[in-house]
């Protein structure tokens, strides 16, 4: 008798999750603890200005930096697009915020996207203009400072996130992004399984 009620329940539930399958339906919402807190931004992409969730990052090495087009760190471009190359296929993205808060990035965002992509060939991910120091400093940058104690105190500050979506680390603008300090702590973190 059970079994006669239970059919045609079991019959519906297939049915129903057929025709969503059918009409391209996802098979089960994403979860919320897929993206690390974090990384749960959405900030405008550089070259576009089109809006990008940076949960899409989420599961690999991270290292967030703060750049500037006229700064005596600014060669730094090249290292960090080096590390983009050479570690991308083993999980880590580099992500480039300029900032004019130390007032050495005053272009548009057209024009810092030119500069990058002509001097430098940056081809990693670069956000807008981003405010990253003070009450006014974009959420992602609070919380990064927060969390390691270091708010960027110039251009090219680093932070290192690892693949759980965790600050490992964060690192002056002294400290070169392909140097032996850093690409120690990115392997390392490479080397951790999701």
């Amino acid at each position: 008798m059970k079994r006669r009620f239970l059919l045609p329940a079991l019959m519906t539930l297939c049915l129903s999750a057929s025709g969503a399958m059918a009409q391209g339906a996802p098979a089960a919402p994403a979860t919320p603890a897929a993206c690390p807190a974090l990384l749960n931004h959405t900030v405008d992409r550089l070259q576009d200005e089109k809006p990008q969730n940076l949960c899409q990052y989420a599961g690999r090495v991270v290292l967030v930096v703060n750049t500037a087009s006229f700064c005596g760190f600014t060669p730094q471009y090249e290292a960090l697009e080096a590390l983009q190359r050479r570690y991308a296929d083993r999980g880590l993205v580099v992500l480039g915020f300029p900032s004019n808060d130390f007032a050495q990035e005053t272009g548009s965002n057209q024009q810092i996207a030119d500069f990058c992509e002509n001097t430098f060939g940056v081809r990693f991910p670069m956000f807008v203009k981003t405010t990253v120091t003070g009450p006014q400093a974009h959420p992602l940058f609070r919380e990064l400072a927060q969390r390691t104690g270091q708010p960027p105190k110039w251009n090219f500050h680093k932070y290192l996130i690892g693949r759980d979506g965790q600050v490992v680390k964060a690192y002056p603008s002294v400290q070169r992004p392909d140097g032996p300090v850093i690409t120690t702590e990115i392997e390392r973190l490479l080397a951790v399984k999701k």
